[in-house]
Parts: structure tokens; C-alpha cells; sequence
């Protein structure tokens, strides 16, 4: 059970940080509080007893959004469900949207933040494979001033972040990527509210007969410390005319880069499955040519 003296909700950045600066050392962030609430369920870090906690969900700057054809600015207070009925987010940031369904159930993915998936620094967090393909730049502010990180910079390992004492995480800025194609694949112990065992992004540009891989960006989490990109593979799909031949290779390139201290092998063979069945997929959202996939090696992977 998770107990507090103190709810603040403070209305402005300043109102936050003046709560903070009181309460240093015995203070708590959340915004959805989808992370802290199971953490403090008995079971896991048991009952807990914070004296002070400070929600950010309500700041104007953390619910800010904006989406172009090249960048988009998502404040840190976004719920995760704005992936899936938000139209131009869907259509800038293409395998967020499966991301989301993949997320949790309808009133958890209502609650939770972009954010507050970043900071938790779970290796299996969800949103952090799709952000890390996308060149996600993180926004630091204190009330001294601010600062950017790249969000691969910012995740430092399991629970722990660049984030320095007085800091609040404010928004996320990333490539847009409109016009390409989408997946994103996820295996847990359970279908819904699933925690990772490895989870990959994908999005994918065709040429205009949908046979040649202009560009893909895939990213990795779950099976290593920290989330990581997959240039290797990218650079080696870039350029290429797509075929069974081709993915078949690339799903064969990251299988090294399992590091979990359990359940290795089984972790290498979905993460090829993976790789097969998220390329297959994002191309095909991408507009492949249907001579060029075949519906069989389509079913293989299903």
C-alpha cells in the first residue's frame, strides 16, 4: 500500500519546483502514478510510505503537443492513449500506435505518461525502443534553467536516469516520420498488462514501387540494460531491394545482443521471430509490393 502525508498539485512549473525545493529528500514525482502505485503494492517494494507526493499531470507545459511533417513535441504529461486517437501523432510516429495497444488496458493507457514511462528506466519499458528510433531528445528544466539530452544518453540502466535532484522531465522531441510503415512486436508472460521479455520498433520507408528499403529505423529493448538502436541492421536494409532473402539476414544480425541473465536462448528465438515478423509487417504498411512478400511467408511468422 502506498501512503503520504501530502498531495500536492501544483498548477505551474514554478509552483513545482518551489514544492520540490521544500520537500527535498522526501518528495515523489507522478503524473499517471501507473509505475509507483503496483511498485508500492505489498509484494514488491511492500508498504510504503512517502511523505510527500508532487503531481505534475496538470502543468500546461507538460501536456503540450505539437506535430509537423519533421519534428513533433510531445509534452511529458501525454498519455499513452493519445498514440491511438491522435491522428497526426499516429501518422508522425508510426509504430507508437501498435506500441500502445500493446500497452495495457483502456484505463491504464488513459493514465499513464510518455514521461513517466522514460523516467521509471524499466529496460522493458515500452515507449523507449519506438522514442530511441525516432532521435528522441529529452527536455531537462530546473529553476535554475534547462537542458537537453538525447534520450539514449539519459537512460543510464535498469531505474536509473540522468535526472539530477530538482529536475523534472518536460517534454520529448523527435523525428517525424510520415509516409512510413509501422509495427511493433512484444512478448511478456501474458497478453495485457504484460511486462516485457523484449520488445522491438520498426518503421520503414519504401521507394515508390515498394520494392526497394529507402530507410529503417528499428529499435530494441528488454534484452539488455538499456534500449538500444539497431544501426547495424538499418545500414545493412538501407538501399536493398526487399525479399525473404534480405530480412531473413537482418533477423539473424542482432541475436548477440541478448544480455538478460535468464532465459537467453528463448529470448534469442523470439527476438529473430521478431525481427522477421516486425520488418515483414512495416513493410507492408509501407506499401510493399505484394509480388515481393508472399502471403506464406506472411502466415510463417504470424
Amino acid at each position: 500500500m502506498l501512503t503520504c502525508d501530502e498531495y500536492l498539485t501544483p498548477a505551474t512549473l514554478a509552483d513545482a519546483f518551489a514544492a520540490m525545493a521544500a520537500h527535498r529528500g522526501r518528495y515523489r514525482i507522478v503524473a499517471g502514478a501507473t509505475d509507483t502505485l503496483p511498485w508500492a503494492r505489498e509484494g514488491r517494494a511492500g508498504d510504503v510510505h512517502i511523505p510527500v507526493l508532487i503531481d505534475v499531470a496538470k502543468i500546461p507545459e507538460l501536456n503540450e503537443r505539437h506535430v509537423d511533417e519533421r519534428r513533433v513535441r510531445l509534452g511529458a504529461a501525454t498519455a499513452i492513449q493519445r498514440f491511438l486517437d491522435d491522428a497526426a501523432l499516429a501518422r508522425a510516429l508510426p509504430a507508437l500506435p501498435r506500441c500502445a495497444v500493446w500497452f495495457a488496458d483502456d484505463q491504464i493507457r488513459a493514465q499513464a505518461t510518455i514521461g513517466g514511462n522514460i523516467v521509471n528506466a524499466s529496460p522493458a519499458a515500452d515507449v523507449n525502443p519506438c522514442l530511441i528510433a525516432h532521435e528522441a531528445v529529452v527536455e531537462i528544466v530546473s529553476a535554475s534553467g534547462k537542458r537537453t539530452l538525447p534520450l539514449h544518453d539519459f537512460l543510464l540502466g535498469p531505474g536509473k536516469t540522468a535526472l539530477k535532484e530538482g529536475e523534472l522531465l518536460t517534454a520529448i522531441e523527435c523525428d517525424a516520420l510520415p509516409g512510413y510503415g509501422g509495427s511493433f512486436e512484444k512478448v511478456g508472460h501474458r497478453r495485457s498488462l504484460v511486462i516485457s521479455l523484449a520488445c522491438l520498433a520498426f518503421s520503414v520507408r519504401l521507394d515508390a514501387d515498394g520494392r526497394v528499403i529507402e530507410d529503417a529505423r528499428i529499435g530494441l529493448a528488454g534484452v539488455c540494460p538499456v534500449p538500444v538502436r539497431l544501426r547495424s541492421v538499418e545500414g545493412f536494409l538501407r538501399g536493398k531491394k526487399l525479399s525473404e532473402e534480405l530480412l531473413e539476414e537482418a533477423a539473424d544480425m542482432p541475436l548477440d545482443l541478448v544480455q538478460s541473465r535468464t532465459r537467453q536462448e528463448y529470448r534469442r528465438d523470439i527476438l529473430r521471430g521478431f525481427m522477421m515478423r516486425g520488418l515483414i509487417t512495416a513493410a507492408k504498411r509501407a506499401g510493399a509490393d505484394p509480388a515481393v512478400l508472399s502471403s506464406e511467408l506472411e502466415a510463417a511468422y504470424v
